[in-house]
């Protein structure tokens, strides 16, 4: 892991941005943000940016990679069973054991609505099973020049699967070139057939993508008390493909009153060239 991984945490943003007041930038708050134009790969926001923090559930679009690029066949029915069941931080979730969905309906939960025990499935189901599957996010991290990252387990309940910003977005930029995760998280719900012939509604984890405002193309959000409130994007706004990374945000709205700053500081910047 980088060297990165042993710095400290300033929460003192880099004003990268012409168009950038200190008070705006401090009112991010998230303490890491990262902003970049994908076309120019001009930073246009970065604060505490070099930190490699654990991501939560950013982690299943590592997951996505791994599966779609596996050819597993989409179509293939997955059951749930007690060894999906999170027994370390009891997360809740509606897919009961025995449910049975296609690997299709499972990837799309795990990024839509960050179901836990479908990507768990996801990674149980590879060969070799979820050793393998580890390795094989490792794998594609080294094989996208993601140095700072490292996985252990599918889901991002782990604290030690982490990344770093730029890091992560190289593996947006991966997602982005897969049709079917762009479908998936940024779908806004998803109707499934569960156990005992129940059919229950999933949404999206975020909620900007039901915003007539936002063009999103990647979607993950991701909490677990260690990497606080999470989201990255890859969207447009005004005319520009950009990703935005925010990690560690307080408060469960925060991430989301980010998303909304950092729009505005780029909105502002293209106003003023």
């Amino acid at each position: 892991m980088s060297a990165a991984a042993a710095a400290t945490e300033t929460d003192t943003p880099a004003i990268l941005s012409a168009g950038t007041t200190r008070a705006e930038a401090a009112a991010v708050r998230s303490s890491i943000a990262y902003v970049q134009d994908l076309e120019s790969s001009t930073v246009l926001f970065a604060k505490n940016d070099r930190m490699v923090r654990p991501i939560a559930s950013i982690s299943k679009l590592m997951t996505a990679l791994v599966v779609i690029d596996a050819n597993q066949p989409l179509d293939e029915v997955l059951e749930i069973t007690e060894d999906d069941v999170d027994r370390v931080r009891h997360s809740p979730s509606r897919l009961t054991v025995g449910t049975r969905l296609t690997r299709a309906d499972m990837l799309h939960l795990a990024l839509m609505s960050s179901e836990n025990r479908a990507a768990h499935s996801l990674g149980r189901y590879y060969p070799g099973g979820l050793p393998a599957f580890a390795r094989a996010m490792n794998n594609k991290a080294q094989s996208l020049g993601m140095y700072d990252s490292h996985f252990v387990e599918p889901t991002g309940l782990s604290s030690q699967n982490v990344s770093s910003p730029r890091d992560l977005v190289r593996m947006m930029r991966a997602a982005g070139q897969r049709p079917l995760i762009h479908r998936y998280s940024t779908d806004t719900e998803y109707e499934v057939a569960v156990r005992s012939g129940r059919t229950e509604t999933f949404r999206n984890t975020n909620a900007l993508v039901r915003s007539a405002d936002w063009d999103i193309k990647v979607s993950k959000t991701g909490f677990i008390n260690e990497a606080g409130e999470c989201l990255v994007m890859l969207t447009r706004i005004n005319g520009r493909d950009l990703a935005i990374v925010l990690l560690n945000s307080q408060g469960k709205y925060s991430r989301i009153g980010d998303a909304v700053r950092v729009r505005r500081l780029v909105q502002n910047e293209v106003a003023m060239m």
